[in-house]
């Protein structure tokens, strides 16, 4: 019998924590067991414990009563397998817990990887239960494996968004406000921006004054503006505003300085968690929340996934190339350095 090291989280309380060593019985037909072996903690996965109950990140992983294994994007080697098709030593990109293995159920196995057919998942949007194959991703570059595991599910959304925002023409706004603008996805989605839209709407990033230089460094955003200065910075153009913060306060001053010039309020994540609640009724369009998943179905459907794996690739790969000027990788490994990184980013 294997058991597996868990880290769990209290779905009452994100910053208390422990960890527990959970024996995991003998496979059964058709299971298949993956060994954690890297996987990726930004302030994304915050946003997973922070909506662990209202969008059922909780769900994918269970935990014993009141707890919860935070959900993180990585690669796993497949140690034991009764499943058809799924052999050991094989190595997949997908979703997994803060743990030391997991026990999956195998269902539409392809020559790109598998879905796992596991009861307790099928309520969740599916591209959260796929597991790519790396040996078959033409993507896959194993130099690279952590570029991938920090952006490909962080870029992805920021990408999902771009296209989403061009689609419907930015709403007819002449700049993009992006809050949280060192986030992951709010530097993905600024680059696209950036790259793609030649001039055609400003891209403004709001952020903690210690960030001001590096996300100026980016060179992704237009303006680079500290949460205390917004009520003083330009606000003569209409505007979107992309909200990875999910911060009350940070929403409600945008609100307010915009007004009637805010064309559209899109609420994504929650990087300042402990800030999130705000009642009060505020000036603007009422904040729509974005779904990626629901996104991906459409595009999935108006493109096909050959099309859409094309396209996001591309993308994909010139973020990566142009975070080169900027990023610093940090690893650390084992119960120490997992709680650490994941206290660090919970007190941001």
């Amino acid at each position: 019998m294997t058991t597996s090291t868990d880290f769990l989280t209290s779905r009452k309380s994100l910053a208390e924590t422990k960890f527990v060593d959970t024996p995991l019985p003998a496979l059964k037909a058709g299971q298949s067991l993956f060994k954690i072996d890297t996987f990726a903690f930004t302030a994304n996965n915050v946003t997973y414990g922070a909506f662990g109950d209202a969008m059922m990140y909780w769900n994918f992983f269970p935990a014993p009563e009141g707890w919860g294994r935070v959900p993180v994007w990585g690669f796993a080697d497949i140690v034991e397998s009764t499943a058809d098709g799924i052999k050991p030593g094989e190595r997949f990109w997908g979703y997994f817990p803060m743990s030391t293995y997991l026990v999956v159920e195998p269902t539409r196995v392809a020559p790109h990887g598998f879905y796992d057919g596991a009861a307790h998942r099928q309520k969740m949007a599916p591209v959260y239960n796929s597991y790519v194959r790396v040996a078959a991703d033409p993507n896959y570059d194993k130099s690279r494996e952590a570029e991938r595991a920090l952006f490909r599910p962080l870029f992805s959304t920021a990408f999902l968004i771009d296209d989403f925002l061009a689609e419907e023409d930015f709403f007819g706004a002449r700049e993009v406000v992006l809050a949280s603008a060192s986030s992951k996805t709010a530097l993905g989605l600024a680059y696209l921006l950036h790259a793609n839209r030649h001039g055609q709407v400003g891209v403004v990033g709001l952020t903690s004054k210690a960030n001001v230089p590096f996300v100026e460094k980016t060179g992704y955003y237009d303006r680079v503006v500290p949460y205390d200065a917004i009520a003083q910075s330009p606000n003569d153009k209409t505007a979107v505003f992309v909200d990875m913060a999910g911060n009350g306060d940070v929403r409600a001053a945008v609100h307010r300085h915009w007004g009637d010039r805010l064309k559209y309020s899109c609420a994504v994540g929650a990087t300042h968690w402990d800030r999130m609640t705000s009642n009060e009724e505020l000036p603007g369009p009422r904040a729509q929340m974005f779904f990626a998943p629901d996104r991906v179905k459409k595009r999935l459907q108006d493109w096909g996934q050959t099309e859409f794996e094309k396209r996001l690739a591309a993308a994909t790969n010139g973020f990566i190339a142009s975070a080169d000027g900027w990023l610093k990788i940090v690893r650390g490994k084992g119960k120490t350095d997992v709680e650490r990184v994941y206290r660090d980013l919970l007190s941001l």
